[in-house]
Formats: structure tokens, C-alpha cells, sequence
């Protein structure tokens, strides 16, 4: 199978979104034009379970221009862009992955790109790495990790002494988890939330449960926005962070009586629990940020439901037991990737700047041993600095004199 796709029709509409999103892709545009020059990727075979959306399409396009020979799959099913997949196959590039499928399509299209033997990988939640492990698959040089999600999968993995080969944690890059995480989730969860229901966020409550990179870039945007922001945490410093950043600071099962959104970034199980799910308002409003489908108790919800209807797109109205009704969004998966279009291209471009040179870092290191590891500081700091050339912004350099004082242990008050 070359690929499998909903509409191969839908490719010159992909090609010009794609087109869009590369316009605000600067530093992966001079990533692609190096790999170009040097096919340091050629003969190289690469498998992605990845969010096909634009952006992706910007990084896939980068490594076949290295050379490579890439073969992608979706790593949420209600993220992908189908015009985006049909523009990707139209290219030659072996994408499997159609907007909406089913669990076992999805472990199905992945199942493609692994029969392609590929040599590296790029993952977004872990699931193909883990995928590799699981069927003791042979002949992979080493990954790379878009998500927190994966990456704590994959350290856990390390712990377990069953990671197989190197792995680059590239979310725990500086220019991304700060900008992406923070910026990216922030601004793309806000624009799902509206999509999906065009309810007004200034002056209403709004729990955001989780208070990492990804949670205070939502709490971020949702008080911007005039809302009256309440962070659930189960971690004591960052509650503590939280308010001393402004926010109120509840258990769920008290903002559960309050609140009118409710968005989970955990990366954890059962956040929002039936019993919280009872206590809620009539007309709350409940969706997700975190990579994974289990954050909002979704089995817990149907007990609890008499009635349910897709009331709008990506909004299934539930009529509980008690009367009340909530409402849930893009059915407990990533709402800022199903009901929007998921991050900028943007803050995109150093995400999946890191990526590319996460891949060219592990080829020339081979002899990383089975760890996660972090893409080396002075790269993340390079792609720090062609992102603020490409936005027009200098900054100062040190002295030789300020050099000197930094390295000198001598010099006191």
C-alpha cells in the first residue's frame, strides 16, 4: 500500500495551506535548504506518527529534501487535515492516516509505516515507539519525541531497562516546551473552545487542570480573555506557582461546583471523574489538552448520561441522571487539533526545527547508548537565534571584559 487517504482529489487545496503555514516556517525553511545541499539523509528511511497537519507537512518535506524516504501516520485520529494527507501522498510520500478513524484504523496506518522497516523515528506520543517495542521490531537507529506525554513514557521506559535505542526527548528543548507547550497550546486550545461553541470566556470560570507549560500558557490566554481563572494541581510547587501567579487554587472537587470550562493538560487518567462531572453546573462546558483521550473519565460520563446529542460540531450535549446537562468537547481528544487547526505555524517552526536536527544529531552520534536524551543546549540556541533574526530582532553580546568576569571566580564585591 503507497497510502492510504480520504480524498487524493483534495491535494492542490493542502498544497496551498501547506504553502501558508511555510511562509511563517523561517528557520525550517533554512534547515530544508541545507539538508538540500547536503542529502545527509539519502537511502535514510524514516517512520512519523505525527499530527498530520500543515506544519507537519513543513517538516516532512524538510527530510525528503535531506534525502530521506518518509512513510507517516496519524498520531491522534481526529487531528488530521485530510487535504494535508492527500497533498503529502500526491508528493510520494507514504501517509497513512484519514480524518475520524477508527482505534484499529489507527494502529492499522501505523502498522504501514513500520512495514517500510524504517530507521528512524519521529513520534508524538510515543505509541510508535512503543509499537516497535511491543512487536520487537529490528533495525532502528534511534527516535525522537514531540510531546511530554511521550517523553514521560519513554523515560519511564528507560527506568525499566527496555528502551531498545537512543531516543532525543525534544520536547524538553527550551524552544519548545517554553513556546510551544506555553504559546502554542495556549492560543490553539482558546481557538477549539470557540469552534466548538462559541461561548463567551470573558466573565466565565475556567478550570484548567494541570498547571504546566501547557497549562499556564492556557491560563495565560483564558484570563487575557477576561476570565476568571481557577488551576487545579495535584504537584505543590506548581500550585504554589499558580497562585502566586494570580490564580485561585482549588481541588476539583470544589471547582467542580464553580466553574463553567473545564480543560485538563495533565497527561494523566481521570482528572474529571463522574463524581465531579455530578457536582457541575447545568450547561459546563468539559474538553482536553493533554495528548491522550483518558484525562476526562468518558466510561464514567456514560453511566452518569440519560440522553446524549452532537448538538454542535465537535459538542456532544450529555443530559445526566440528576437533570443537568454538560457538554463535551471533540469527544475527550485534543480540542485545540479537532476542532481547530491545532498550533501555529509560528511557534511550529522551532518545534519542528528541533526535530530535524534531533534526527541529523542522532545520525552523527551513533554511539548514543539506549537513553532519552536532550538535543544538545548550543542547538537549542541556535534555532533561538535564527527565529529572532527571521522576526527582525537584535540583541546585545557580551563584552570581553563581561566574558572575563563571568568566567573568574576570583573578582568579588
Amino acid at each position: 500500500m503507497k497510502f492510504n487517504i480520504k480524498d487524493i482529489k483534495l491535494a492542490s487545496e493542502g498544497n496551498k495551506k501547506i504553502d501558508w503555514a511555510e511562509s511563517k516556517m523561517p528557520v525550517l525553511r533554512l534547515i530544508r535548504r541545507r539538508f538540500k545541499k547536503e542529502k545527509l539523509l539519502k537511502n535514510r528511511r524514516i517512520g512519523c506518527c505525527l499530527h498530520v497537519t500543515t506544519e507537519t507537512a513543513n517538516l516532512v518535506r524538510t527530510l525528503k529534501a535531506g534525502g530521506a524516504e518518509v512513510f507517516l501516520s496519524a498520531s491522534n485520529p481526529l487531528s488530521t487535515q485530510d487535504y494535508v494527507a492527500a497533498a503529502l501522498a500526491k508528493d510520494g510520500i507514504g501517509v497513512f492516516a484519514c480524518n475520524g478513524e477508527s482505534r484499529r484504523e489507527y494502529y492499522k496506518n501505523m502498522a504501514q509505516v513500520l512495514k517500510n522497516k524504517p530507521e528512524l523515528l519521529i513520534d508524538d506520543g510515543a505509541d510508535l515507539i512503543s509499537t516497535v517495542h511491543k512487536k520487537k521490531i529490528k533495525g532502528v537507529l534511534g527516535g525522537t519525541e514531540e510531546t511530554t506525554t511521550g517523553v514521560i513514557r519513554l523515560k519511564q521506559m528507560e527506568r525499566d531497562k527496555v528502551l531498545q535505542f537512543p531516543i532525543i526527548a525534544v520536547n524538553d528543548s527550551l524552544t519548545k516546551h517554553l513556546f510551544d507547550n506555553r504559546y502554542g497550546t495556549g492560543q490553539s486550545t482558546i481557538d477549539g473552545i470557540l469552534r466548538a461553541t462559541n461561548t463567551l470566556i470573558s466573565g466565565s470560570n475556567f478550570v484548567v487542570a494541570g498547571y504546566g507549560w501547557c497549562g499556564r500558557g492556557l491560563a495565560m490566554r483564558a484570563k487575557g480573555m477576561g476570565a476568571q481563572v481557577i488551576i487545579t494541581e495535584v504537584d505543590s510547587v506548581k500550585a504554589l506557582e499558580a497562585r502566586m501567579d494570580g490564580y485561585t487554587v482549588l481541588p476539583m472537587v470544589d471547582a467542580a461546583k464553580i466553574g463553567d470550562v473545564f480543560i485538563t493538560v495533565t497527561g494523566d487518567i481521570n482528572v474529571i471523574r463522574k463524581d465531579h462531572m455530578l457536582k457541575m453546573k447545568d450547561g459546563a462546558i468539559i474538553g482536553n489538552s493533554g495528548h491522550f483521550d483518558v484525562e476526562i473519565d468518558k466510561s464514567g460520563l456514560k453511566k452518569i448520561t440519560k440522553k446524549r446529542r452532537v448538538i454542535r460540531d465537535f459538542c456532544e450535549e450529555h443530559t445526566l441522571k440528576n437533570g443537568k446537562k454538560i457538554y463535551l468537547l471533540a469527544q475527550g481528544r485534543l480540542v485545540n487539533l479537532a476542532a481547530a487547526e491545532g498550533h501555529p505555524a509560528m511557534v511550529m517552526d522551532m518545534s519542528f526545527a528541533n526535530q530535524a536536527l534531533a534526527v541529523e544529531y542522532i545520525l552523527n552520534n551513533r554511539k548514543l547508548e539506549n537513553r532519552v536524551y536532550n538535543l544538545p543546549l548550543k542547538l537549542d540556541e541556535k534555532i533561538a537565534r535564527l527565529k529572532l533574526k527571521s522576526m527582525g530582532i537584535k540583541i546585545d553580546t557580551l563584552t570581553p571584559e563581561q566574558k572575563r568576569y563571568l568566567a573568574s571566580w576570583e573578582i568579588g564585591t
